[in-house]
């Protein structure tokens, strides 16, 4: 059973770091992306960051560029989320999702991201 455990999150100040983490654990499938979302507080979930496993290729959310970096350890089947310059909106539950292509997509549990202001 696939498993993802997200991990990293916490209460920073407005202008701190953080850095996410999220272990897929379980799969005997390829990987094709693994992806951030997050979701705040009465909003939907939105796009974050997502990371190709094949060639390392990154892409970000416009909000999120120049301040959030993605990337990943292939051996260790995990992912993670640098996050620097946190403004309080991005106060959110940070989820990691995995897409294993035509074998299905998984979602972590999330992890809560709070920044004060």
């Amino acid at each position: 059973q696939v498993q993802l455990e997200e991990s990293g999150g916490g209460l920073v100040p407005a202008g701190g770091s953080l850095r996410l983490s999220c272990a897929a654990s379980g799969s005997t499938f390829s990987t094709y992306a693994m992806t951030w979302f997050r979701q705040a507080p009465g909003k939907e979930r939105e796009f974050v960051a997502t990371i190709i496993e094949s060639d390392g290729s990154a892409y970000y959310a416009d909000s999120m560029k120049g301040r959030f970096t993605i990337s990943r350890d292939v051996a260790k089947n995990t992912v993670y989320l640098q996050m620097n310059s946190l403004k309080p909106e991005d106060t959110a539950v940070y989820f990691c999702n995995v897409d294993y292509g035509t074998q299905g997509m998984y979602w972590g549990r999330g992890t809560q991201v709070t920044v004060s202001s």
